[in-house]
C-alpha cells in the first residue's frame, strides 16, 4: 500500500492535519465512531477531555490492529467534540497524545463541535478510515 500526502500550495499550509492522503493498493477499513468507552462500555474519565481523548486513541488503535493494521494506516479522522473551546485550550496535551499514536504523521482530519453524544459523559468521539496493506 502506498500513501502520499497531498497539500496543495494554493491552500493554507496545514497545521496538525494534512489536506489529503492519496493511497493506492490496500484494503479499506471504515472505523465506527469511538468514544472513551472502556471494555465495560462505560465512559472513562468523565469530565476530562484529555483522558477521554487518550482512551479514544486506544480504541482506534485496537480496531486498526484487529484488522491487521496500525494507527499509521489511518488516512482520515473526523473528530467530534462537545466543546471546541475545551479542545482548543488543550491542543498541546492532545497533540502529545496524537504523536504517541501517530508519530509525526497527520491524517486528513476534520473537527466538529456537537450538541451531545449517545453517552452523556462523552466529551469526544472520533471516526476514521484506514487503508491497510494487502
Amino acid at each position: 500500500m502506498e500513501k502520499r500526502i497531498i497539500n496543495p500550495s494554493s491552500l493554507a499550509p496545514p497545521r496538525g492535519f494534512n489536506h489529503g492522503v492519496l493511497t493506492t493498493g490496500g484494503r479499506i477499513l471504515f472505523m465506527a465512531g469511538q468514544d472513551a468507552s472502556g471494555a465495560d462500555g462505560k465512559i472513562a474519565a468523565p469530565g476530562d477531555l484529555v483522558a477521554q481523548f487518550e482512551q479514544v486513541m486506544r480504541n482506534l488503535k485496537a480496531v486498526a490492529e484487529a484488522a491487521g493494521g496500525i494507527t499509521g494506516d489511518i488516512v482520515k479522522l473526523n473528530i467530534f467534540v462537545k466543546s471546541r473551546n475545551d479542545y482548543a485550550a488543550r491542543l498541546k496535551e492532545l497533540g502529545r497524545i496524537h504523536r504517541a499514536y501517530f508519530g509525526d504523521y497527520y491524517p486528513a482530519m476534520a473537527l466538529f463541535e456537537v450538541a451531545a453524544f449517545f453517552q452523556r459523559e462523552a466529551l469526544v468521539e472520533i471516526e476514521g478510515i484506514a487503508v491497510l496493506a494487502e
